[in-house]
């Protein structure tokens, strides 16, 4: 059972390696992101280390040298966690505890203990202890005596605190009956998706923390939760909108990021769905983040593995406020640039600010026709083109 505690921040190091798939600019930007993670979680980054290896080593992740260097600062500052940016094997995770003396954790651990503060419905919970339960499993042998000596802080939250004593089969068990029990609500929630009837379904996807809920509050005047943190939407949002004369239903979903861990896609398959079933995408992108195009990469990729890669999009480039102070992205530049050449129907806005959000709703407008005149062809009539809803809203009609 996942057990919320208030954050108590933990001084904390990072952990990168440099390989032939990974350049440095490329380690630099993803120990920012782990940064932005182990914030989210409650720790304090106190410093990062990274080294140029040509593959991980199999029982230490490091080499000898810099895991002496690393040793030598946790104890002349007094570093509780390490945290690295790859996933570790069992076997990896217990001789790093033994060498370094702390608490060792993967960046797969600290994504799926910052979705056990995030899940705040009983559904949500579900899906977050399953994955916790699933990524613990092969890591039970000598975890226990390690959760016994070190409780709390990030990393720990969860099953790790009330199941110490827990071997084997019976998490194999607990397993079983949270996938069955998961599976009971999967049903309930497809239910809920068919009495919506034949209405147009679009779905907000996106990295996390690009500003999808925010979107979502802007497009329905709700006040549906959003800060600036990752992942802090977990739970389906499901709103009616009405864009000029036409319905449809728009969905705002877990954000997606690097590396998403393969247990949270599994427990998630039901939240996912709300994408694989959505008639129209909408791709809210930070334009403001300097690795925007990385992170597109990586939702089409997750999107792709989901079974939702081919949808039809709309890619709406978020936080253009935070170009300002650059005079060459102003929005009539930007709309001249490669980025508004795509296959796909394209528009810069900010959410946070409200700038340029007519001209989305115009878009969502023409997709979410198209989509209904298909579905419906012989109620056309009721949903003009938007040239005619501008002439008759000039003329007063």
């Amino acid at each position: 059972m996942i057990e919320k505690k208030e954050n108590f921040y933990e001084k904390t190091i990072l952990i990168g390696i440099i390989h032939q798939n990974q350049s440095k600019e490329q380690v630099d930007e993803y120990l920012k992101e782990l940064a932005f993670l182990a914030d989210t979680a409650g720790a304090t980054v106190v410093k990062s280390f990274i080294q140029k290896l040509d593959k991980p080593h199999p029982k230490t992740f490091l080499g000898t040298g810099k895991l002496e260097e690393i040793r030598q600062f946790i104890e002349e500052n007094d570093i509780q966690v390490a945290i690295f940016d790859d996933e570790l094997s069992p076997a990896q995770q217990k001789n790093l505890e033994k060498i370094l003396g702390i608490k060792i954790l993967d960046r797969t651990r600290l994504i799926l203990d910052i979705f056990a503060q995030r899940a705040q419905t009983s559904y949500a919970r579900t899906q977050v202890e399953l994955a916790q339960y699933q990524y613990l499993l092969p890591r039970l042998t000598g975890m226990w005596t390690h959760l016994e000596r070190q409780r709390g802080g990030i990393g720990m939250r969860g099953p790790g605190e009330t199941e110490i004593e827990t071997d084997r089969r019976i998490v194999r068990d607990k397993i079983a009956l949270l996938k069955k029990k998961l599976k009971n609500i999967d049903k309930q929630m497809s239910t809920q998706r068919g009495n919506r009837g034949k209405m147009v379904r679009a779905a907000l996807v996106g990295y996390t923390n690009v500003g999808k809920s925010t979107l979502m509050n802007v497009l329905s005047k709700s006040d549906v939760f959003a800060e600036n943190k990752l992942f802090a939407t977990l739970d389906t949002t499901v709103r009616k909108i009405v864009v000029h004369n036409i319905p449809f239903l728009l969905t705002d979903t877990v954000g997606f990021i690097r590396k998403l861990p393969t247990q949270l896609i599994e427990s998630f398959k039901s939240t996912l769905n709300e994408v694989t079933e959505s008639d129209l995408l909408i791709h809210v992108v930070d334009i403001s983040h300097p690795n925007f195009e990385e992170q597109m990469q990586t939702v089409q990729q997750i999107l792709n593995e989901i079974g939702g890669g081919d949808k039809p999009t709309v890619i709406v480039f978020n936080k253009i406020d935070l170009l300002e102070n650059n005079p060459e992205y102003n929005l009539e530049n930007l709309k001249s640039t490669w980025l508004a050449k795509t296959d796909a129907p394209t528009v810069f806005i900010s959410a946070e600010n409200k700038i340029n959000i007519d001209e989305l709703r115009d878009t969502l407008y023409k997709e979410v026709r198209k989509i209904h005149i298909k579905r419906f062809p012989y109620n056309d009539f009721l949903y003009p083109d938007l040239d005619e809803i501008k002439r008759n809203d000039e003329s007063g009609i």
